[in-house]
């Protein structure tokens, strides 16, 4: 298995635990992730609403679903990872990865307070929208996706 590489605060730790916006879907990730970042694909931009994605790569196999599983609704691309989001409250929650269908990528906003996670990249810098400008923060920059 892949050794996450997220450096964290040494008071968060797993269990991560998370919500949607109505408290309605619960979820926890039961090991550190393997990266946390910002996507700013024009798919992100318009799903968030927002410049910006802000998301955790999580290990394969972490995640657990708490409660809300009806809740969860799915708009799968064509040419994408299937995005979920909560159907009462509208929040973007997970992307699960296309040939298996396993969350991949949980939006930091979701994660409970203290989880202390960081983000290490920007992706998709080349579509990032002319109204906000990316930061010079640090993060590492990649034109189109993040090698996985």
């Amino acid at each position: 298995m892949a050794r996450p590489l997220i450096n964290v605060s040494p008071v968060a730790g797993p269990p991560y635990t998370g919500h949607c916006m109505c408290g309605g879907v619960r979820f926890e990730v039961t090991e550190r992730p393997l990266s946390a970042g910002y996507c700013h694909c024009t798919r992100c931009q318009r799903r968030t609403g927002t410049a910006a994605s802000a998301q955790a790569r999580i290990v394969p196999g972490s995640f657990r679903l708490l409660a809300g599983d009806e809740l969860v609704h799915e708009y799968a691309p064509g040419d994408g990872w299937p995005k979920c989001f909560c159907s009462v409250c509208g929040s973007a929650l997970w992307s699960k990865y296309p040939d298996t269908g396993e969350v991949g990528s949980v939006r930091l906003g979701l994660f409970d307070p203290g989880h202390g996670i960081q983000p290490q990249w920007r992706t998709f810098v080349d579509y990032a929208c002319e109204w906000e400008p990316i930061p010079d923060d640090g993060p590492e920059r990649y034109s189109e996706g993040k090698p996985r």
